[in-house]
């Protein structure tokens, strides 16, 4: 296992996704710089090699365009590391908190390490949902009230305390809670926010 700095991360996925002759299995978190390195070498992989995809919403944000541009892709919205496991011979493994000023990453070569992560990787691309399933929310939904609204559903809390909370009028706060409603195609509060966990509005609570 060889430890590599984030600065030299690009150049060796290039060199790992590179070397692919049968599949490419990807899971992407919502670090900008990783989600590019790994979309711009994605493109020049010949077309007998079977690629798949997994990202979590906040991945999906950083290039919603060119994901939903790939043919096999998958939205989790759990927790994920970032992986890509070239062959089920080698794989890519970031390390480290996200956004963290020493992440740092691996390349795994050791073959029972790499058939963990291959196994780790299907058992968590069987929950994923297709990402043609997944509908783009809105900018509306994605606005900084909306968070706070929906933070303020989950919480239980009545609609008095929440427009209070909010500084808003009970009418105001209420309208908007019937439009988010509308928009996530909710018919409870409850399923909203359900919703609004699946499109990575809200983290889901642990």
């Amino acid at each position: 296992m060889t430890h590599t700095d984030a600065e030299v991360t690009a150049e060796t996925l290039d060199r790992l996704i590179g070397r692919a002759r049968r599949s490419v299995n990807v899971a992407l978190t919502g670090s900008a710089g990783y989600v590019e390195a790994v979309l711009r070498r994605l493109v020049q992989v010949p077309s007998g090699v079977t690629v798949r995809v997994l990202c979590n919403p906040a991945a999906l944000d950083v290039a919603p365009a060119r994901l939903r541009s790939l043919p096999t892709v998958r939205v989790l919205r759990h927790e994920l590391c970032g992986i890509v496991v070239v062959d089920g011979m080698s794989a890519f493994l970031r390390l480290g908190t996200e956004g963290a000023a020493d992440e740092r990453a691996a390349v795994v070569t050791d073959r029972a390490a790499v058939s963990t992560l291959q196994l780790l990787y299907a058992g968590a691309w069987s929950r994923g949902r297709r990402l043609v399933d997944h509908p783009e929310p809105s900018p509306r939904l994605r606005s900084e009230l909306t968070r706070r609204i929906l933070e303020q559903l989950r919480s239980g809390r009545t609609d008095a305390t929440a427009a209070g909370a909010l500084q808003v009028s009970l009418r105001t706060y209420r309208r908007h809670v019937a439009e988010i409603m509308r928009e996530l195609d909710a018919s409870s509060r409850f399923q909203a926010g359900v919703r609004a966990v699946e499109l990575g509005l809200l983290h889901e609570t642990r």
